[in-house]
């Protein structure tokens, strides 16, 4: 699957190209994810003490799916071949990593990220672990930096400005993920889940990109389907701050009140645009048959 790109002189770039092995990685997520959820029906996710096995199920899917989102996107970053082959390899050598500590310390009864009178291995682990997750931000952080640069822009317009909003989201994720650390947990006031700001940033990576990607495949029917983008982008990461804000008040994102039905309409609109350039295809087959024009 190729993404054009409308200026001379830049090739046609593939979504995954040259990234097998961090596809492979993402993969190995979910078949982890799949041992984990058997495990899960057949004798329940708690192993005491601290361990929670439908915790490493969701971990080892959520990362799986994050590899293979990256994986999709990092052709179009425009990043040099040992600048491109570092973030590869670092980040599956980080990844591997976090797979084994999540599942393995999970099936021996132990929480990996928050070790409390533990022996001097799972102490180790989870130290480990956090260095693992910092690096994880930080090489992340460089990568996305690649996509605000004017080579990975001229290369795909309109799928870096899609991949751009990701990267913001993904930012906030992070800081999310910083902001359970710091808290010991996942849960601020008496119903505020940090969790949801965490993975809601994440699934960007899917949600706009995918938007500017329907509309380089529509591009030759409008040129307005740009600004579609920008419209998916911001609202996307508005839904973001208002669930992230519910979440530093305390209170539940499920909840019947102004910042969650704020943020339920920001994402809604934030879908609409996908929506929108999927039927565009329906539409305009109808309007050259009414008219007689063939394709």
């Amino acid at each position: 699957m190729k993404t054009p790109s409308v200026y001379a002189g830049h090739p046609a770039v593939r979504f995954f190209e040259g990234e097998k092995w961090l596809v492979i990685t993402g993969l190995l997520g979910f078949l982890l994810a799949g041992i984990c959820a058997i495990w899960v029906m057949l004798y329940g996710g708690v192993v005491e003490p601290k361990g929670d096995v439908s915790k490493a199920f969701s971990f080892n899917a959520a990362l799986g799916l994050f590899l293979l989102s990256t994986a999709a996107i990092v052709p179009f970053s425009a990043m040099k071949t040992r600048s491109r082959a570092f973030f590869r390899w670092s980040y599956i050598a980080l990844a591997l990593y976090s797979y084994g500590a999540e599942t393995m310390q999970n099936f021996r009864g132990v929480d990996p990220r928050f070790v409390k009178n533990g022996t001097p291995f799972d102490v180790a682990v989870g130290s480990i672990f956090t260095f693992v997750a910092l690096l994880l931000v930080l090489f992340y952080v460089l990568f996305a930096a690649s996509f605000f640069r004017r080579k990975a822009y001229l290369q795909s317009p309109e799928l870096v400005v899609g991949i751009r909003y990701a990267m913001i989201a993904i930012m906030l994720s992070f800081t999310a993920g910083v902001w359970i650390s710091f808290n010991q947990g996942r849960f601020v006031g008496l119903q505020g889940n940090i969790i949801w700001l965490h993975g809601l940033g994440f699934h960007a990576l899917q949600a706009v990109p995918f938007v500017a990607w329907l509309s380089t495949r529509k591009r030759h029917l409008s040129l307005g389907y740009k600004r579609l983008i920008h419209v998916s982008g911001i609202a996307y990461l508005l839904g973001l701050v208002a669930v992230g804000w519910q979440t530093f008040l305390g209170h539940a994102i499920l909840e019947w009140s102004v910042l969650p039905l704020l943020a339920t309409c920001c994402f809604l609109i934030a879908f609409m645009p996908a929506v929108i350039l999927l039927r565009q295809k329906d539409i305009s087959q109808k309007t050259r048959h009414a008219f007689g024009i063939r394709s």
